[in-house]
Order: C-alpha cells, then sequence, then structure tokens
C-alpha cells in the first residue's frame, strides 16, 4: 500500500489502470480497489488531494493534488513572512528572493497551490520566461503532470528557427526581447504563464503576446509575488493568481511590507 500511495504521489493527473497494480503485485482487482478505498480515504483527510476512479474497461485511478484552505493559509503565511526578512533588501528599494526560487521543498509546496487553481482547466503545457521562475514553472509541471516551455531572453542556434517579439517591462518602460523556438511549442496550445515577480505585468504580457504567434490560448497566469504598488489602471492584466503581494520596500528603515496575495479569490 505504502509503494501504491508512492506511485499515485509521483504521477498526479495520470490515469492509472487497475490492471497496473494487479500486474505489479499479483494481486486480484478488488483487493487493489479495497486498498485504494483506504489510500482515498487518507488523501482526502489529510488535505493531500482527490482520488478519483473511472469505471469501465478503459478506467482506473487518478491522482489529483490539492491543497486545503487551513494549508494554503500556513503555505502562504510562511512565505509572506520569508518575503517580510529586511535583510531582504537590495539598492533601489529591490527584493533578493533567488534563495527562495532555489528551494526545491518551497517551490514544490508553491506548485500544488496552483495545481489546486489551474488543476481543472485544460492545459498543455506551462511557461515561464528564463531565468528565476524556472524552479516555480517546474515545480507546477510536476503537480500538473505537464511539460515546461521555457522563452529565452536571446535566440540560440540550438533552438533552431524561432519567433522573437519585442515587449515593454520594468518601471522604466525599457524595451527587451524575447524568443521562443517553433518547435517548443505546438499551434494552439493551451497555455499556463508562470512567473516569479510581477510588477505591471510587462513580461507577463509579452508571453501573451508571443503565444498570439503561435495561435495559443492562454489558459491561466500565475506569479509567486506581485507588487501591491501598482495601481489597477497601471497593471497590464486583469485575470492572474498570486500567492504573495509585495507592498512597502523601505530601505531606509529596514523594513518590508508583505500580504498574501488573490489566490484565495480563485479556489
Amino acid at each position: 500500500m505504502v509503494e501504491m500511495t508512492e506511485y499515485l504521489l509521483t504521477r498526479p493527473h495520470q490515469l492509472i489502470p487497475l490492471t497496473t497494480f494487479a500486474d505489479r503485485y499479483g494481486a486480484a482487482k478488488s483487493s487493489i480497489s479495497e486498498d485504494l478505498a483506504i489510500i482515498k480515504e487518507v488523501f482526502e483527510e489529510d488535505g493531500m488531494g482527490e482520488l478519483l476512479t473511472l469505471a469501465g474497461a478503459a478506467g482506473g485511478v487518478k491522482f489529483i493534488p490539492r491543497i486545503g484552505r487551513e494549508q494554503a493559509e500556513a503555505f502562504i503565511g510562511q512565505l509572506c513572512k520569508m518575503l517580510s526578512e529586511p535583510d531582504r533588501i537590495l539598492p533601489g528599494e529591490y527584493l533578493y528572493m533567488s534563495d527562495l526560487l532555489g528551494l526545491p521543498g518551497l517551490m514544490n509546496e508553491a506548485g500544488k497551490l496552483f495545481a489546486t487553481v489551474f488543476g481543472g482547466r485544460e492545459i498543455d503545457v506551462v511557461m515561464t520566461v528564463e531565468t528565476k521562475g524556472i524552479p516555480l514553472a517546474y515545480a507546477i509541471g510536476a503537480q500538473l503532470n505537464l511539460p515546461v516551455v521555457l522563452v529565452r531572453r536571446d535566440h540560440q542556434v540550438t533552438e533552431g528557427s524561432a519567433v522573437s517579439i519585442n515587449y515593454v517591462s520594468g518601471s522604466h518602460k525599457s524595451l527587451h526581447t524575447m524568443t521562443l523556438s517553433r518547435r517548443a511549442l505546438k499551434e494552439k496550445s493551451r497555455v499556463l504563464i508562470v512567473d516569479d515577480f510581477m510588477k505591471a505585468g510587462g513580461t507577463v504580457q509579452g508571453m501573451v503576446d508571443l503565444l498570439a504567434e503561435f495561435n495559443a490560448t492562454v489558459a491561466g497566469v500565475g506569479v509567486l509575488v506581485e507588487s501591491g504598488a501598482i495601481d489597477t489602471e497601471q497593471r497590464l492584466l486583469e485575470e492572474y493568481v498570486s500567492l504573495a503581494s509585495l507592498g512597502a520596500v523601505d530601505a531606509k528603515n529596514k523594513s518590508v511590507t508583505v500580504h498574501p496575495g488573490n489566490y484565495f479569490d480563485w479556489v
């Protein structure tokens, strides 16, 4: 039963026929069904997710990762506390986040939260722009059992032919370029866009514009931290999910204000 649980946890959103377990353990399907009923109960009681059972010849079981509200509140509270540490303040009142993005456990939990929101949507790939958003994108991709597509800042010869666009990002409205290999994304794909930090949303909007070149659809947008100092009128996006919202950064007094994002508006 322990091995069955591990098998399911490492294959989220994947339909697994009962015969897979029956052949694996040399057991009858009825015995496997009884074990799965116990695992399903544990998953739901512990707030780990759901174990869906599909009947019929083509049926089986599928694990859907989900996090309960209480667990989500605890995680977001921890994230806000970590982001509020005064020694994160950099010159120019920027915030250092690279160490958090480099924590696999933290990113894995964040991935579960985003999987809770987006798990019911039709999505083909997770997309992010290099480089800091990569750990978060792969964590979400793992929880949704989806491939990850990386948008480059500069075209690489090894990527083959690519589509490049210019976009405006940053408080100084700087012009940047992003590029995506034509082989990286199929036409008319449904894409979940992910980023580690969003201010006005210029980088995310750039990815949206890039997807239009592939006739692709934006299935959702998820950001780890958004800037709460941006007026709604300045925000380029209306629909997105954020886990934390960065408020005032006071370099003089060494203080950082961080609040929960809009995550709970979506669950």
